[in-house]
């Protein structure tokens, strides 16, 4: 089992509900050591109270940016090798992180690794994803990144207010890195309402990201 240290990003806005059961069960986990960060984005309710009841959570605040924004100040903040990401609304189990270093120690060619999800109270509207079949898709919530490789790709978007997951993913893949999707559960994702990780994302979003690959390696000379 890996012993290098794991920095945990939470990004928060109005989660005071949920945020003292997910910071639980990160606190709860079989891997150790582990730093958790959480970054209240502007909330104007407990949140901040909430993250600072629990010993060793650091917490910093900021104007309402936008969760890329809150991820890439938790990345700034970040001392650890890795660092993994996870929404203040939802769960893990304790065997988190211990699955997935051991996997990236084994692997050291793999730069991300993530792993599947299930969903509390889903609704039925939402769908598969096309290439592992997973409800609701294989999250960024789930990812532990190599930090090096995370500050390389400069972090999120933060001109993507939804979506910046997966346009940092076509970065990673374009730079050739290489990331994996295990088998196990490794998050828990609660259904609110609210969620911006499961609301419809505008198209443009999608095109923006592969038309800026498409630049980028146009400029570079390579193919598309």
């Amino acid at each position: 089992m890996s012993t290098a240290l794991v920095s945990v990003v939470v990004p928060v806005y109005n989660g005071a509900p949920f945020l003292g059961p997910a910071l639980e069960s990160l606190l709860a986990q079989d891997y150790e050591p582990v730093e958790v960060i959480v970054v209240d984005d502007g909330s104007t309710d407990d949140s901040a109270a909430v993250a600072r009841s629990f010993a060793g959570v650091r917490v910093l605040e900021q104007a309402n940016a936008g969760p890329a924004a809150a991820r890439n100040a938790g990345i700034a903040a970040a001392t650890g090798d890795f660092v993994a990401f996870h929404d203040a609304d939802d769960l893990v189990p304790p065997t988190k992180l211990t699955l997935q270093l051991d996997y990236l120690a084994a692997h050291p060619e793999v730069d991300c690794v993530l792993g599947r999800q299930e969903w509390i109270d889903p609704p039925p509207w939402l769908a598969r994803d096309a290439a592992f079949g997973e409800l609701g898709g294989i999250p960024t919530p789930s990812a532990v990144f190599r930090a090096p490789v995370l500050r390389a790709l400069g972090g999120f978007d933060a001109s993507f207010r939804t979506g910046e997951d997966m346009d940092l993913l076509i970065r990673l893949r374009e730079t050739g890195h290489r990331y994996a999707v295990l088998e196990e559960v490794v998050l828990y994702r609660r259904f609110h309402g609210d969620n911006l990780s499961v609301a419809p994302e505008p198209p443009q979003n999608r095109i923006r990201s592969l038309k800026a690959k498409l630049d980028r390696e146009r400029a570079e000379g390579r193919s598309a």
